[in-house]
Formats: structure tokens, C-alpha cells, sequence
């Protein structure tokens, strides 16, 4: 009997349970004791990555300070964890596939953890963007791993569900916290522990991933790997982010930001085509025509493109416009932490019962509502006045948003493409995420130098905040348009 047969089913192997358990139809693992710290290891896993994702932007001035960055240097800090982290997660996720999820998440975190360490003892900008980039490429290959092991451990139905909502909670929660542990830690310990702290959490997650995953290693399939697609794959999404990252500071119409973004899109293209034609292709096309995965990851990308910036522009307002120390402007972030975690519960509970469609399509016109809040911020605003009753209602909407597009991007996914599926998913909100900073900065720029003759240096850089989250709520409510033309993706109980 293979090692997949013999794993199939919760409990098996020497590993314990696999992620081919959902497979067996049993749907009692999440009420065992080990499906609970299964699902607790995913999501601290999750939490991880994207907690670094935004631990360093309230870092960046004290970094800038002790290293002496320049300011081109010092944008490569949080875009060379964006360039890696989106540009090789499809490659990540179907090497979890292709060459086990366990290998691959041990794999990702150990890289990870030597990535966190040697970033935060970096003496040069050099070291500390390498290190960065390093842990990028250990995030693409963990998190598409984890969330194809949640997927495939959890049994279809409100089982998956509950997982999906706990992962989904966490991943929207660990943006926020992201950026007030990157606060506490500066003004407390120094910047040198928003890398450091992921040590920690690598050592306890390491010893936990063989005890409570089992050991799905596959042999490569005959004709071997897709080399071609890999390479034109990963270097199409690399120069697409790279261009994207880049774009605000070179210009839109800049000869080297058209070179980029038109060769992106060339290699993507040329990828596309080489999938159709390709024996062992790194993304089957079929996996297009599972049931609401195509239209989850536009929707995902449309509203990643305003809800990222949310947190780069008011950030940017809370201590350049309104004085904030770092920790004070992390602190802020709190409620919103809460609201996304009540949220994010409240529409795990509703999926089963009216199905993904309305969930996401309602979060986001909820979120985009509380956007537009927030993009009308003073100079002489106020926390409780201008900005707590905007980040509450944001963070009612966005616990529907990230659950429900979870949940519909991973139904009905078959356990070999549940690696693929989750790559997908995560790269849309990777590139959105790029791709609104890049659309949206250019926004506030504008705006900030259209008004800089008549308004004061603060007042034109709120204007420009303002405009850029004016811009954002219109990705949101465009998303919540677009999920309304989505399969609705309901769950049985």
C-alpha cells in the first residue's frame, strides 16, 4: 500500500493525521484534541507571515537611523519580503503538492527562522534586505503548505469551515498586529526584535509540524518537472511585483516601469501557454473550473488593492501628521484587531447557512463604507473622532471578506491541487496588495503636489491620504460588485 493510501485517514502513519484526511469524509478531527492543535499550529504558521508582512513599516525611521539607508535603500526593507514572498508562492505551493507539505513547510520555516536571525543582526542595508528577501522565499513556501494541509486535514462542510474562519481571522488579525508589535518593539527593545521575534515562534512551530503532520512525500511525476513553467512563472510574477514595488518612485510612464510591467505580462502570457501544452504542468489549467476559485482570487486582488493601503496611509497620518510615537500609532490598530476577530467569527457561523457569495459581497460593501470614513481625516484630527469609528466598521466588513473568499477558493478543491489552489490564492493577495500600494500611492502624491501651493506640508500630505483612501474604498465596493457574480458557495451542515 502507498504512503498516501496509508495515510488517508485522521490518525494514520507515523506522523499522525495527513492532509488527505478530509478525503475519508470524517468529520470529527477539529473536535479531537489533535485537530485543535492542528489547527492551532496552521494558524500560528499563517499568523507568521503575514505578521511580517507589516511588522517593519513602524520600524523603517529607526532603521533608517542605525544603518544609515538611504531612502531608495530603504523601501527594499518591506517590498523585498512583497517581491519574494508573491513572486514565488505559486512555486511554493506546487512544490507542497509535488514533494509533500510537511517537507516543504519544515523546509520554509527553517529558512524562515535563519532568515529572521541573520536579518536581525544585519550591520549593512545589504545584509538586512538580503535577509528579507530570504524570509520571503521561506513565507511562499510555508504558507501555501499550511493552508493545503488545513484544507485537506478538515472534512468538507462545516468542519472546513470553522478552520477556514480561524485561518482567515488570523491572517486579517496578524496585518494589524503586525503594525503594533512593530511599535511596541521598536520604542521598547529596539527595531532589531521585529526580526527577532519570529525566533521564538520557528522553535516551537519546527518540533510540532512532524508531531501533528504526517509525512505525505510523493514521487515526482513521470516526465518530471515542469522547468519551462517554473521559470517563466517565477520570473514573471518576481518582475510584475518588482515593477509594481517600483512604479511610484520611477513613474508610471517611466521607460523602465513600461519595460517591466509589459515583459511581465509576456512572460505570464508565454506561461499560460506552456501550462496548455506542458505534460506535468506547474498549474493545470483544469484547476480554473473548480467551482469559484477564478472569481475568489479576483475578488481577493480588487480588494486587496484597497484594503493594504489602508494600513501604509494611516500609519503615515497617525505619526507624521498627528505626532504619534511608533507605539502609540501601532496601539491604534487594536480595535480593529478585535472587530476583525468578531467579525471573522460571526461569518463563519453564516457561511453554512446563506453561503460565501453574500457574506463576501456584504463585508466588502461594509468595509468600503468605513473606508470612505477614514478617507476623510483632518490635519486636526482626532483618534476617537476620525479615525476609531472608520477602523471599526472596516473591521466588520473584512472578517466576511477574508472568510468567505477563503472558504470559496478552497471548496470542492481536489487534495493533489490543494497545495496549487492555496498558492493561488495567496499570490492574488499578494499581487493586490503590490499593486494597490503602487495605484494608490501615485494617488496621494498627486494630490499632496496638486494642493502643496495652497495648503500647509500637513495639510497637503492629509489631502493626499485622504484621496488615496477615497480610491481604496472604490476597490472595496468594487470587489463586494464583483463576489455578487460569483458562484455561491454554501455548505451544507
Amino acid at each position: 500500500m502507498s504512503v498516501e493510501t496509508d495515510l488517508s485517514k485522521p490518525g494514520s502513519g507515523p506522523g499522525g493525521q495527513l492532509s488527505e484526511s478530509s478525503e475519508s469524509g470524517g468529520g470529527a478531527f477539529l473536535a479531537s484534541r489533535r485537530g485543535k492543535l492542528t489547527l492551532f499550529l496552521l494558524c500560528a504558521v499563517a499568523f507568521l507571515d503575514f505578521v511580517d508582512a507589516s511588522i517593519v513599516n513602524t520600524a523603517l525611521p529607526s532603521i533608517q537611523r542605525d544603518l544609515s539607508l538611504s531612502t531608495q535603500s530603504l523601501q527594499w526593507v518591506p517590498s523585498g519580503y512583497l517581491l519574494t514572498y508573491g513572486g514565488l508562492m505559486l512555486l511554493g505551493g506546487r512544490a507542497a503538492d509535488l514533494l509533500g507539505r510537511r517537507r516543504v513547510l519544515i523546509a520554509g520555516t527553517v529558512l524562515f527562522g535563519i532568515a529572521s536571525l541573520v536579518g536581525g543582526l544585519a550591520q549593512t542595508s545589504g545584509v538586512l534586505i538580503g535577509a528579507r528577501l530570504a524570509q520571503g522565499t521561506g513565507a511562499a513556501m510555508m504558507l501555501p503548505a499550511a493552508l493545503s494541509i488545513l484544507t485537506t486535514s478538515f472534512a468538507e462542510g462545516p468542519e472546513r469551515t470553522k478552520a477556514l474562519g480561524a485561518w482567515a481571522g488570523t491572517g486579517a488579525l496578524a496585518s494589524a498586529v503586525g503594525v503594533f508589535l512593530g511599535g511596541a518593539l521598536t520604542e521598547g527593545p529596539g527595531w532589531r526584535w521585529v526580526m527577532f521575534v519570529n525566533l521564538p515562534v520557528c522553535v516551537l512551530v519546527l518540533p510540532a509540524i512532524p508531531r501533528l503532520i504526517a509525512d505525505d512525500r510523493r514521487r515526482m511525476p513521470r516526465g518530471g518537472f515542469d522547468a519551462l513553467g517554473t521559470v517563466l512563472a517565477t520570473s514573471g510574477l518576481l518582475l510584475l511585483v518588482y515593477g509594481l514595488v517600483k512604479a511610484p518612485d520611477q513613474g508610471w510612464s517611466a521607460t523602465s516601469t513600461v519595460v517591466e510591467l509589459t515583459s511581465a505580462g509576456a512572460l505570464l502570457a508565454a506561461f499560460v501557454w506552456c501550462e496548455a501544452v506542458a505534460r506535468n504542468p506547474l498549474m493545470p489549467l483544469s484547476v480554473f473550473r473548480i467551482r469559484g476559485l477564478a472569481a475568489s482570487n479576483v475578488t481577493q486582488l480588487i480588494a486587496m488593492c484597497g484594503f493594504i493601503s489602508m494600513f501604509f496611509f494611516l500609519t503615515l497620518y497617525m505619526q507624521d501628521v498627528l505626532g504619534y510615537s511608533p507605539l502609540k500609532a501601532g496601539s491604534a490598530w487594536l480595535p480593529l484587531c478585535v472587530g476583525v476577530a468578531v467579525s471573522a467569527g460571526i461569518a463563519s457561523q453564516l457561511l453554512p447557512r446563506i453561503g460565501t457569495r453574500p457574506v463576501i459581497a456584504a463585508g466588502a460593501v461594509v468595509a468600503a463604507a468605513g473606508m470612505y470614513l477614514l478617507s476623510r481625516i483632518p490635519v486636526d484630527g482626532s483618534y476617537a473622532a476620525d479615525l476609531l469609528p472608520g477602523m471599526l466598521i472596516v473591521s466588520l466588513g473584512l472578517g466576511g471578506v477574508f472568510v468567505g473568499i477563503t472558504t470559496a477558493a478552497n471548496a470542492g478543491v481536489p487534495a493533489d491541487k490543494a497545495g496549487l489552489a492555496a498558492a493561488l490564492l495567496n499570490t492574488s493577495q499578494q499581487l493586490g496588495g503590490a499593486l494597490g500600494l503602487a495605484v494608490l500611492s501615485a494617488v496621494a502624491t498627486a494630490r499632496t503636489h496638486a494642493v502643496a501651493g495652497t495648503e500647509s506640508a500637513a495639510g497637503a500630505a492629509t489631502s493626499g491620504f485622504g484621496r488615496a483612501l477615497l480610491v481604496g474604498s472604490v476597490f472595496l465596493a468594487v470587489a463586494g460588485a464583483v463576489a455578487l457574480r460569483a458562484p455561491n458557495t454554501k455548505e451544507a451542515g
